[in-house]
């Protein structure tokens, strides 16, 4: 304890250029699907014509274009060289009918690229998944939701249609556009390389389970910057199933959600490698930044900096309990790898939440390089759920009986802490009376410089 800490890191965001976004479109050629006999009703089925205008285009790039209206469509394909362009004003409406998606399920999408190159979505409009036609019973808790299991189509629970997906794709640009109501996890990069994402609005029911903003999975070079996000379940959803995630910057962006605001995993075959998430706010979220390394695969060389965090209790059958930071590896099952987590850079984060810190690592996959650097932590109570829970959710041990604490510790080694101010603000988080919550046969190598913790009188006048 006591030794100084290294260096702050030079903090490197990511960035790329992108063909799209500064495409002149004077100079590229238009083609509305009105052309091709779309209605734009909002009741009849456009498919046909808005899937044609897109075959129609020849010329490099090209934007296909909606006129004022709103366009039901089953699934749609954008090809290579196609900008969708949804102006202001204009929805393109997803339809809610298993006949509106391909046979195949990991293809049921309302907007679909495969394949493609030099494609996106912009014009300010909307595209909007009918979520809440998806919902067999509302609950404030958390919805009961129509499941196409029951037909044979595919398997699971969550088993109903995403909202945009880019597979296997390359340069790719989403950017002014608001996507709404998915009834399940809304735009999906899957494979893709050099994926530009900016001032996009994301809306999801608040209660509707697996309806994520942004998942990206086995893809590169990514960056997301200027979005808003409010949604129900994971935000911001880095995931490795078939190959390794590298550079992905994430900036300038709000959050709200019912799970967790970023989380990566909890599909984690392979590693995570150079992630950097910069000036983010996180409100009212129940678990603010998140890791679920349950498959075996390594992370290394994340940033978290300049973030502001205010986390609470959800209902338990949310995963999560309020964590404003939560670090976790552990097997899913007991045939399971275990995958590591190291050299994690906490910078500039302010908190305010109803409860602690969470860092677990498991004995064959220690958190190893942690770094907390200029930290404020407020702990107190505003909701009336249960606390003394640890959630290891997916897998693991599950929900478990905890004493709180400002941080809990297991299974790491290295952890450097400097210009952490840790205050608890109101007389029922007196029962935690335990700034730093660890076993010293599992924890090693730990640095506190300038750690602070004390119980604030001033915020029980406000309660």
């Amino acid at each position: 304890m006591g030794a100084a800490a290294a260096p702050i890191p030079h903090l490197t965001v990511i960035t790329f250029l992108f063909i799209l976004p500064t495409i002149t479109r004077s100079h590229t050629p238009t083609i509305s699907v009105k052309d091709f006999g779309a209605i734009g009703d909002g009741k009849h089925y456009d498919t046909s014509a808005i899937q044609s205008a897109i075959d129609s285009c020849h010329t490099k790039p090209c934007y296909v274009t909606f006129p004022t209206g709103t366009y039901l469509t089953a699934t749609f394909y954008l090809k290579s060289n196609v900008i969708l362009d949804i102006p202001k004003g204009t929805t393109i409406l997803g339809g809610t009918k298993l006949e509106d998606y391909p046979k195949e399920s990991h293809k049921w999408y309302v907007i679909l690229a495969e394949n493609a190159s030099n494609v996106g979505i912009t014009g300010g409009g909307v595209v909007d998944g009918q979520g809440s036609e998806f919902v067999v019973k509302f609950d404030q808790r958390k919805n009961v939701m129509v499941s196409w299991n029951q037909t044979g189509a595919c398997s699971g629970d969550e088993c109903r249609p995403r909202l945009v997906g880019f597979l296997d794709s390359t340069n790719v640009s989403v950017w002014n556009v608001t996507f709404t109501q998915p009834a399940y996890w809304c735009l999906h990069i899957v494979r893709c390389r050099n994926t530009s994402i900016h001032d996009v609005s994301i809306y999801g029911d608040f209660n509707t389970p697996n309806n994520d903003g942004i998942d990206i999975e086995d893809s590169n070079n990514t960056v997301i910057t200027r979005c808003h996000i409010d949604t129900g379940d994971d935000a911001i959803c880095p995931k490795t199933y078939t190959g390794p995630l590298y550079n992905l910057t994430a900036t300038n962006s709000w959050i709200r959600t019912k799970s967790s605001a970023i989380k990566l995993g909890s599909a984690s075959w392979f590693e995570f490698k150079n992630l950097v998430f910069d000036n983010i706010t996180i409100v009212d979220s129940h678990r603010g930044l998140g890791f679920q390394i349950r498959d075996g695969g390594d992370v290394n060389d994340v940033t978290f900096s300049n973030i502001n965090i205010s986390t609470r209790y959800y209902h338990p059958s949310w995963w999560g309990r309020a964590e404003p930071i939560y670090v976790t590896t552990c097997p899913r099952h007991s045939n399971s790898k275990e995958g590591s987590i190291s050299n994690l850079n906490f910078i500039n984060i302010t908190v305010n939440s109803e409860n602690g810190i969470f860092l677990s690592g498991s004995e064959g996959g220690l958190l190893r390089n942690l770094r907390f650097i200029n930290i404020n932590l407020t702990y107190r109570r505003w909701t009336n759920y249960k606390g003394g829970l640890v959630d290891y959710r997916p897998g693991c041990q599950g929900l478990v009986n905890h004493s709180i604490a400002g941080i809990i510790m297991e299974h790491i080694d290295g952890l450097e802490v400097e210009n952490v101010n840790m205050k608890w603000m109101d007389g029922r988080t007196m029962q935690w009376n335990n700034p730093l919550d660890f076993r010293p046969s599992t924890v090693n190598n730990i640095s506190l410089l300038n750690f602070r913790s004390g119980f604030d009188r001033s915020g029980l006048d406000t309660q």
